[in-house]
Formats: C-alpha cells, structure tokens, sequence
C-alpha cells in the first residue's frame, strides 16, 4: 500500500471517490504474478477494477453524469474507432484496455475514469451490491446469450461469477439449474443461490448426474465457467445432441477435444463469450437487479474488508473458500 496523489482528470474524464471494490480472478492472477501477468501488466500500476463510488469530480465536457451519483465502471475502455465499434460489438474491440490492468484501477480511495465507462446506479442498491455488477454481466451476458426458460441447465465451475450465473438461470425461468464444482464450499453457495442439483465430479459420475436429471437426454443448455479441461470435456458429454455450450472460462493451456464424436456428429453449438456487451448487458443487470436479482445474490458477498487487508483477502480467494470479497476504503481495519 502506497500514499499517491489525488488522479487529476482530463475534460471528458469523472472522478469518482470508491464506495466499495471487489476482488476479480484477475485481480489474483497480476496479485500472484504469474506468467499472463508478467506479460501483459506494466508495474507501478494501482490494479483492481469492480468498484461502485460517488462522483466528486467532472471534466468540463462531461454530461453522462454529475457530482453525487452512484456509479460503477465498464471496464473495458475501447477504442470507438475499429470495425467491431463501428458496427456496435465494443465488447469485441480491437484495441481494448482494461482498467486496473492496462491503466491505474480501483483499489485506492479515487480513481479516474473515463466518462464512456460510467454507469450510473439506482442509489437504493448498496454500495457491495453495486460494485459486483460487472462480473454478473459476464454471467448475465453467457446466460442471456440463448433461451433459458423452461431449458435444463448445467453450469460447470462455481466461481462467482459461475454462482451468479445460477441465480440468473432461475430468474430466467430454467426448468432445472445444475451445478458442477469439486470445491464444496463453493457448491453449498450455489445451492443457496439457487442451484437444484449440486454435482462434486470427484464423488459421482456428472455426466451419469446430469442425464439423471434429464431424462436420460442432457442438458439443454451448458455455461461453462470453469476453464478446467476435464470439466470442459464434462460438459459436453453431458449436453443433449444439439445443446448450446456458452463457454466464459479460460483454460491455463490448450484443450484437447473429441470434435468429432462430442461437438460435430452430437450438433453442438460452441459460443465463446468475453466481457459484456455494451450496453446491453449493463440494462439487462439493472432490470434484473429491479427485479429482485440484487437481494438474492447477497449471500454471495462472503467477506467484506478494509482496503488495507488486501493481503488477507487475496489469502481468502486463493484458499477457495469464500464467495465475492469486497474491499471497503472506509472502513477501517
């Protein structure tokens, strides 16, 4: 932890005071340094980049936004000028640089950010609450991504953003919600969030579990949020013939595949998904979160901390056993 200035901002630029900051995987991977880290982060840099705060500041040419509102952040600061934003798909652009990894984030007491990042919040949702909504758009944008009402569900990888994905499938009307994790700790969260069937691959067959619950078919539809090859690999098998397979986890090396006999010959339909899309995503979690999807995902919020307890809390993420941890500048240690 560093004393630094105050960031100055430039005309089309909002300062914003944090309210609350929670912890991504990314976080943990550039706190841990590993190799992705060391060759995408350039060091002195403030990391972090879910926050929720008020605005205290605004750039003379700013109009999105005024002193007092609530706001988060898309993190995903584009370039406005490629033929993916020429054509609306931000999400997909060229040229995108992350806060809190390509520029200075959010674990600090003010951040600086762009005014085409800012979202503006209901002020009746709280700070913690407000501040996990972009990882639940990454959920909201793999789920939402085909139908979901009245379709069986897998979700493979109870990671947060896994567990919210649970709670949107139930809020979307899914017949039956599965999830798959060998982290039990992480499965109970799923299940108090929503999931019907809790399946720990390390105690029973999931694809036997999942055409258990099916029917003997599958499942319809298939969020993998793990990243894992095995539980990849898992997910397939276990989809019906024809079944989408929206896939947000990444995996630390290269997957090995039958295509032929698990995707091709069976008709699935593989969908990567990255980040969320702007910004649509963004009004989808804001009608959802009107809608009640706020308070049910407040068990998820595990751990709430000072600032100053950053060591603590990435100990927390990397031991598996908490939810979403929310760093909290004002409070004190």
């Amino acid at each position: 932890m560093q004393e630094v200035p105050i960031p100055t901002i430039g005309p089309r630029d909002v300062l914003v005071k944090v309210r609350a900051a929670s912890i991504c995987g990314t976080d943990y991977h550039i706190y841990t340094w590993d190799p992705w880290s060391a060759g995408r982060v350039k060091p002195p840099l403030t990391i972090g980049h879910e926050l929720a705060g008020e605005v205290v500041a605004t750039g003379r040419e700013v109009t999105a936004c005024k002193v007092g509102d609530y706001v988060s952040a898309e993190t995903h600061v584009v370039c406005n000028r490629c033929p993916r934003c020429h054509v609306g798909e931000y999400h997909l652009c060229e040229n995108t640089q992350i806060l809190g990894v390509d520029t200075d984030g959010v674990f600090a007491e003010y951040v600086a950010i762009p005014e085409q990042n800012i979202w503006v919040n209901d002020k009746d949702i709280p700070f913690e609450l407000q501040s996990i909504q972009e990882p639940l758009g990454n959920a909201v944008h793999t789920a939402l991504s085909g139908e979901l009402t009245a379709r069986s569900v897998l979700v493979t990888g109870c990671g947060p953003i896994g567990i919210m994905s649970v709670a949107v499938a139930k809020m979307a009307g899914a017949e039956i919600v599965m999830a798959m994790d060998i982290n039990e700790y992480r499965l109970q969260l799923a299940g108090q969030l929503g999931a019907d069937v809790l399946i720990n691959p390390t105690k029973q067959d999931p694809v036997e579990a999942v055409r258990s619950y099916t029917r003997g078919y599958g499942a319809d539809v298939v969020l993998e949020m793990s990243g894992n090859p095995s539980a990849i690999r898992q997910g397939l098998r276990a989809a019906r013939n024809g079944a989408r397979i929206s896939l947000l986890g990444l995996p630390g090396r290269p997957v090995e595949l039958d295509l032929a006999a698990d995707v091709i010959m069976r008709g699935l339909v593989l969908q990567g998904i990255t980040g969320r899309r702007m910004w649509q995503t963004w009004y989808q979690v804001r009608s959802l979160y009107r809608a009640g999807l706020a308070e049910r995902l407040r068990p998820l919020i595990t751990h709430r901390l000072p600032l100053e307890q950053l060591d603590t809390a990435m100990e927390l993420m990397g031991s598996g056993q908490s939810g979403k941890i929310v760093l909290l500048p004002d409070l004190k240690a």
